[in-house]
């Protein structure tokens, strides 16, 4: 290779090395770990208060083991050992709050517990039957296996809160140091790098796998709500379809109507002005782009799914079509009730239409969500417009409530908000359910007039009985 190609490799290397420290300091202190949802918060793993639990019980057994691991054979445990086998549990509880910290700090605490075995650790003996037989630290000292423990218990923890890379590089700080600790003590008990190796290994590839399986149940989650709420929005926009599809008939009709009575106007008046069949000719050629502007916006809306040509020239149902309406139930096998109150009035066609779509929709819900279950329906003219109750009697038979159920309830609350009216629904004390529509009409004031005097006198009634 060229003095030019080796140049730059070692440059690299050099600021590779200089940016060391910087690099681990971002990565095993300043970064923070993943949040985990406090206790109470709606996400919160109910699981953690057990693990706790057994997480401390483990802690205080393996620190009994360690505090036996850093004190001779017959001799009495010094107050070192016991100190620094409480630091090592604590700082592997503390994994659960703080695993970086804790990571540090059982990290500098294997050290620490080597000088404290090291000063403690005598050359011999006496043997209490042989004269003076040395012992050496191996058969003094126990193999420190709770100690490998405890640093892979909290290399474990770390691992669960923070990205792979991360990990890793803890994972070779922690086999790095077992290796200065394995050389510079050789007097001392190891456990064998292999051993230690395997224990770290198995704690790290552990808390990963757990921690990227709780990531993916997060990423589920937040997926599944996305869906529901774009499953919501979509109901909802098929619903505004629908009604938009159904209102057109509607104002289509009232538009024709302006069309021919501004063409048959200037026929009624005697030597109508000039002035005034040009006025008549600018409404009826503006009712006539008003029509075809409204073909062209059906056309749009029944350009994915269009009706058969039969349905597009059916008249939209009023309530005079609620006796075929409840008919047709009836030979369903649901038994209905319908009632009228009030004085009946000419109503405007929109508010017939979404009056006959929200008693159709309710017999509907109760058809399949409580079979075996009696409906009643009660349509109320007042003074103010027009109320619509539609109640049933709890199920016979339980009948879960499908995915994606109640969508109609979703059609007939946008049908009561176009006319300006209050929907309400619920359960009934009886195990039942309730759907009551206020439309608001305005009518004028010689009809509003005679409502009110009609309401004063005893109500009229209808009953159809079922």
């Amino acid at each position: 290779m060229s003095e030019a190609g080796k140049a730059p490799r070692g440059a690299r290397l050099r600021a590779a090395v200089r940016g060391a420290p910087r690099a681990l300091y971002e990565e095993l202190w300043s970064e923070p770990a993943d949040r985990l949802p406090r206790m109470g918060e709606a996400d919160a793993p109910v699981w953690r208060p057990v693990f706790l639990v057994l997480l401390v019980i483990a802690a205080v057994g393996i620190m009994v083991i360690r505090t036996v691991e850093l004190s001779p054979h017959g001799a009495a445990v010094g107050w070192p050992a016991v100190l620094v086998a409480v630091a090592q549990s604590a700082a592997l509880v503390a994994g659960m709050i703080r695993p970086i910290g804790a990571w540090w700090a059982a990290t500098a605490l294997a050290v620490v517990a080597v000088l404290v075995t090291v000063a403690g650790a005598p050359s011999h003996l006496p043997y209490p039957l042989v004269s003076t037989v040395p012992l050496t630290p191996e058969v003094l000292y126990p193999s420190p296996f709770a100690g490998v423990a405890l640093q892979g218990g909290a290399l474990f923890l770390l691992a669960l809160r923070v990205r792979p890379r991360r990990a890793v590089a803890a994972l070779v700080l922690s086999m790095a140091l077992a290796l200065f600790l394995a050389l510079r003590t050789p007097p001392l008990p190891q456990v064998s790098l292999a051993a230690s190796a395997i224990v770290f290994s198995t704690a790290l590839v552990l808390g990963t796998a757990l921690r990227s399986l709780r990531l993916a149940r997060k990423d589920l989650d937040v997926q599944v709500e996305l869906t529901a709420d774009e499953r919501a929005r979509r109901t909802l926009l098929e619903e505004r379809h629908r009604i938009a599809r159904e209102l057109h008939d509607v104002v289509a009709h009232h538009m024709s109507v302006i069309s021919i009575q501004a063409q048959v106007a200037p026929h009624l008046v005697k030597d109508p002005t000039d002035e005034l069949k040009e006025n008549l000719t600018g409404i009826r050629e503006n009712a006539l782009e008003a029509l075809a502007e409204l073909r062209r916006v059906l056309g749009v809306l029944r350009s994915e799914e269009a009706p058969a040509q039969s349905a597009r020239h059916t008249p939209q149902p009023s309530l005079d079509r609620l006796g075929g309406l409840i008919g047709s139930v009836r030979s369903a096998g649901l038994d209905v009730t319908l009632s009228t109150t009030g004085e009946p009035r000419p109503l405007p066609p929109g508010v017939e239409l979404s009056a006959y779509r929200i008693v159709q929709e309710s017999l509907s819900n109760v058809a399949r969500h409580a079979p075996g279950a009696s409906a009643r329906v009660e349509i109320g003219h007042r003074a103010g417009g027009l109320s619509v109750r539609v109640t049933n009697t709890a199920p016979v038979h339980a009948s879960p409530l499908s995915p994606g159920g109640r969508h109609g309830l979703l059609g007939m609350r946008e049908r009561t908000m176009m006319l300006g009216g209050d929907l309400a629904t619920g359960p009934l004390p009886d195990g039942g359910w309730e759907v009551t529509a206020i439309l608001p009409v305005t009518f004028p004031a010689t009809t509003t007039a005679a409502a009110i005097k009609a309401t004063a006198t005893p109500t009229a009634t209808t009953e159809d009985a079922p």
